[in-house]
């Protein structure tokens, strides 16, 4: 009988924010599964779980889905984790899935930590619909034209990025989207240096570059 693949959200930064069901799940699991190895024990380590640890990322994960693969199908239990939040959302992760899907596997999602929603229900936008733009392009010619086609959109985006292309994406945000379009960036969501600040895009890219503001962050963008 094949094993479960759990799909298990971890803190975003403040590990008090673990779920008494994850740590439960990692607790019983056979393997567990993370984007980094070293990152992946330290965690176990903290909350003292001692479990075989193997790595999904970019780099490996056609390759390490077949071989999990494998171990779910002889059995095996196996919990995945990113290195922060939700799992497969923005993360590695759906190469698995997808195999685990057409082998038959049980799929169980644990819910939890994720930057999403903190950004969103702190922005002050509508949040009845939005739309989740994820990372947009590194590439700056690609990055310009996927905001041009969010330029018209109604509904409240939402983006990520890389600390440091921050002000890069603002200075983007701010000539495509226009100067005068309203924003809700989130720093260090539930750690203590956590901030939040609203504004148009240009004030906030001023504020930006002015303070030479780094961490991780979520854009709101309210809709047109």
């Amino acid at each position: 009988m094949p094993g479960t693949l759990y799909l298990v959200a971890t803190p975003i930064g403040n590990l008090e924010d673990i779920s008494f069901r994850a740590l439960r799940i990692l607790k019983e699991v056979d393997l567990v599964v993370y984007e980094e190895r070293k990152a992946g024990s330290a965690m176990l380590r903290h909350f003292g779980i001692e479990k075989p640890v193997e790595s999904l990322n970019e780099h490996n994960e056609a390759a390490a889905s077949s071989i999990l693969l494998s171990a779910l199908k002889k059995g095996s239990n196996v919990a995945v984790v990113s290195d922060a939040g939700t799992p497969v959302f923005s993360d590695p992760g759906q190469i698995l899935v997808r195999k685990a899907i057409d082998a038959g596997v049980k799929i169980v999602p644990v819910p939890g930590a994720t930057s999403l929603m903190p950004a969103l229900i702190s922005s002050g936008f509508p949040i009845e619909r939005f739309v989740f733009a994820g990372f947009l392009s590194p590439k700056r010619n690609r990055r310009i034209v996927e905001l041009q086609e969010l330029k018209k959109e109604k509904r409240t985006i939402v983006l990520m990025d890389t600390p440091y292309r921050l002000l890069a994406l603002m200075r983007d945000i701010a000539d495509v989207l226009g100067s005068s379009r309203r924003l809700s960036v989130a720093f260090d969501l539930t750690m203590p240096t956590e901030e939040i600040f609203r504004g148009t895009a240009q004030s906030l890219l001023q504020k930006f570059s002015k303070d030479e503001r780094k961490g991780v962050f979520v854009i709101v963008v309210e809709g047109v």
